[in-house]
């Protein structure tokens, strides 16, 4: 059976890299699972894409070599299950504020006796290049179990949280963090403010020993992260990286045609 290398790096203190894979397109995931991305994390909690397309592209995405991951709409068993027996090799669980939304985030993705998943299916061996027997018995220490910080209230019980068994990482999703920290009247916080709670986030994780991670924009600032520290570390994604790409082959063009009092399009 297959190992997990983005769970080896994580206990090896490396940084991994990946990008978010929001469009559901087959042709561009299998493009992007050829290029050396330590994972992808197909999104479920915000992108229209069926049970059917996430199986799809988990198994292109193992069959690449790469490692299929997945963002889970809730952490419920019923979710959490699913995506695991559909082949995703780990999950990432949004919204995690209390201590018992992890317990029952982390619960949904093990078997018996450390959790209360259910057995069944074989798609999931098949990613893992491993019968269902050989599956069963290290699905636990293969599958990576990535909890999202997004609130204030989840940084209040992070220490409680990142020193669950079971919880592999801490990823922060920075624009629903800085959402949830806006003030009665709506106000956004000061980016000082924002930073200030992801270093909280980062410290928490140090302190206790479990990897921190963010969703960052670009390359530069992705590569700063790690340098704190952090080793869960998002790149845009696909349709970001397609779109900044677009826009800039546009503005050239545009730029061009200014340039040689060509009519603006």
């Amino acid at each position: 059976m297959k190992s997990n290398p983005v769970k080896q790096k994580l206990r090896e203190g490396e940084p991994s890299f990946g990008t978010w894979l929001s469009c559901g397109d087959l042709y561009a995931t299998r493009v992007l699972a050829r290029m050396g991305w330590d994972w992808l994390t197909l999104d479920l909690e915000h992108s229209a894409i069926s049970w059917s397309q996430a199986t799809t592209i988990f198994a292109a995405v193992a069959d690449a070599g790469c490692v299929p991951l997945v963002r889970v709409p809730e952490g419920s068993h019923h979710y959490i299950k699913r995506v695991l027996d559909a082949g995703a090799m780990g999950i990432v669980v949004p919204m995690v504020d209390t201590v018992e939304q992890a317990r029952v985030a982390i619960a949904a993705a093990k078997y018996p006796p450390e959790g209360n998943r259910s057995a069944g299916g074989g798609m999931h061996a098949m990613n893992f290049a491993a019968t269902s027997d050989e599956y069963y018995a290290r699905a636990n220490d293969e599958i990576v179990v990535v909890l999202q910080t997004e609130s204030p209230r989840g940084v209040e019980n992070a220490e409680e949280i990142y020193s669950l068994p079971g919880c592999d990482a801490i990823f922060i999703g920075p624009v629903d963090l800085r959402f949830q920290m806006r003030a009665p009247d709506g106000t956004f916080p000061t980016p000082e403010e924002h930073e200030a709670m992801v270093q909280r986030v980062i410290e928490t994780g140090k302190k206790v020993g479990t990897p921190t991670g963010l969703h960052a924009m670009d390359a530069k600032s992705a590569l700063e992260r790690a340098r704190q520290g952090m080793q869960f570390i998002a790149i845009g994604s696909d349709l970001r990286l397609m779109t900044l790409k677009a826009q800039e082959t546009l503005q050239a063009l545009r730029a061009e045609g200014a340039a040689k009092g060509a009519v603006s399009y």
